[in-house]
C-alpha cells in the first residue's frame, strides 16, 4: 500500500543508480560561524533525486547547521547551495517537508488540526490538510485518536503526528533532523519503514542521526561530519570498502607450513578445547590462494568466514577515534 504523502511523486526511477541521477540537492564550501565559533568549515554536500541520504556525526559536528543552511533556513557565510536548481530554497518550499530536531506542537490541538496547521505552512488549504490529515492518522494506526489534543498523546504518537504535519502537503523533498531521537524501538522500525516508502515513491529523504545503524540500514549515500568538516561523502558501499575484510579461521593445528599464508601480525587465540583461532585482513591474493595453502599445508580447516567492514569501522577510519568516540558518547546520553 503507498503512503499518502507521496502518492503523487514518481520521479526518478528508484532503480537508477544514485550517481547516474539528477540533483535534488548540492552544495559546495558551505561555511558558517557563529559569533567566534567556525560552526561549519566548507561542507560539500551532493544528494541525487530520489535518494535516501544520512548526514552522520555526533553532537555539535554541525549537522543541524548543515540541513538549515541547506533549507535556507539560514543563510551561509560563504558557499553556494541548491535545491532543486534553486539557490534560494525558501521560495521553494512547498516542495519541502522539514521536520527539525527540537519538536513542537500546539499542545490544544487535536490531531487532524495540527497536522492541517503544518500543511497550511506550506501552503496546503486548512480543509484539504484537515481531510488529508485524517486519512494519514488511519493509515498510520492513530485513527483512534484524531480528536485528541497533542498534550493527551504520548511522546512517540506526538511525534508521529508532527511528522505526518511534514508530509502531508506531498512534499519532494523530506529533510528530517534526527528523526530517529526519542522513539522507541517499534516506532523507530516504523519511521525506517515509512522512508524508505517516500524514497520508492519518489521522494528524496535526506536525515541527520547520530546512530551508526540507522544510516547502514537505509542510506544509499552519506556524509560523514565531524568538526564542521565533511572527512566522506559518497555510498555506504564505497566507504566500507575502504577497510580490508577481515578473516576469522579455525584450524584444529597452531603451527605448520601453511602459517607463511597468514599476515604475520594476525590476531592467534588458542582454546582449551586444542582448536585455534585466527584473526586478520583478508590478504590481496585473495580467499582462494588462503584456501590452498591451508589444505595443502594440512592446517586442518574448521571453519572460515570473511565479514564485511561495517560503517562503524569505517567511520573510525575515516573521521578519527575522537569523533567516534564523540559518536557513542552521544548514542549513550540519547539513551538516557
Amino acid at each position: 500500500m503507498l503512503t499518502e504523502a507521496v502518492l503523487a511523486m514518481r520521479e526518478p526511477n528508484p532503480a537508477t543508480p544514485p550517481s547516474t541521477r539528477p540533483l535534488a540537492i548540492e552544495a559546495k564550501g558551505l561555511v558558517k560561524r557563529f559569533d567566534s565559533t567556525l560552526a561549519v568549515d566548507g561542507v560539500d554536500i551532493a544528494v541525487p533525486k530520489g535518494a535516501i541520504y544520512g548526514v552522520l556525526g555526533p553532537n555539535g559536528a554541525g549537522k543541524t547547521t548543515t540541513l538549515r543552511m541547506l533549507l535556507g533556513i539560514i543563510d551561509p557565510d560563504a558557499g553556494i547551495r541548491r535545491v532543486f536548481g534553486h539557490d534560494r530554497p525558501h521560495e521553494i518550499a512547498r516542495l519541502i517537508g522539514y521536520l527539525p530536531e527540537e519538536r513542537g506542537l500546539y499542545p490544544t490541538m487535536k490531531c487532524d488540526e495540527a497536522i492541517a496547521f503544518l500543511g497550511a505552512l506550506r501552503g496546503l488549504p486548512l480543509a484539504e490538510g484537515r481531510k488529508r490529515g485524517r486519512d494519514l492518522l488511519e493509515r498510520h494506526g492513530m485513527g483512534h485518536a484524531v480528536d485528541r489534543q497533542i498534550r493527551q498523546l504520548s511522546k512517540g504518537m506526538a511525534q508521529t503526528v508532527q511528522l505526518l504535519g511534514t508530509l502531508v502537503h506531498r512534499p519532494r523533498l523530506v529533510v528530517l533532523d534526527e528523526p530517529f531521537s526519542g522513539l522507541d524501538a517499534i516506532n523507530q522500525g516504523k519511521l525506517e519503514l515509512l522512508i524508505r516508502d517516500l524514497a520508492a515513491d519518489g521522494a528524496t529523504v535526506i536525515f541527520s542521526t547520530h546512530v551508526i545503524h540507522h544510516a547502514e540500514r537505509l542510506c544509499d549515500d552519506v556524509a560523514i561530519i565531524a568538526g564542521g568538516r565533511v572527512p566522506y561523502a559518497g555510498s555506504v558501499d564505497t566507504a566500507r570498502d575502504r577497510i580490508p575484510a577481515q578473516v576469522r579461521l579455525e584450524t584444529a593445528r597452531g603451527d605448520g607450513r601453511w602459517r607463511a599464508a597468514l599476515p604475520g601480525d594476525a590476531r592467534h587465540d588458542a582454546k582449551e578445547s586444542g582448536s585455534h583461532y585466527w584473526y586478520f585482513p583478508l590478504p590481496e591474493s585473495g580467499t582462494e590462494v588462503l584456501l590452498r595453502a591451508l589444505i595443502e599445508g594440512e592446517a586442518g580447516v574448521l571453519s572460515l568466514s570473511i565479514e564485511r567492514a561495517g560503517l562503524h569501522d569505517a567511520f573510525v577510519a575515516i573521521a578519527g577515534e575522537a569523533a567516534a568516540r564523540a559518536l557513542e558518547e552521544t548514542e549513550e546520553e540519547a539513551r538516557r
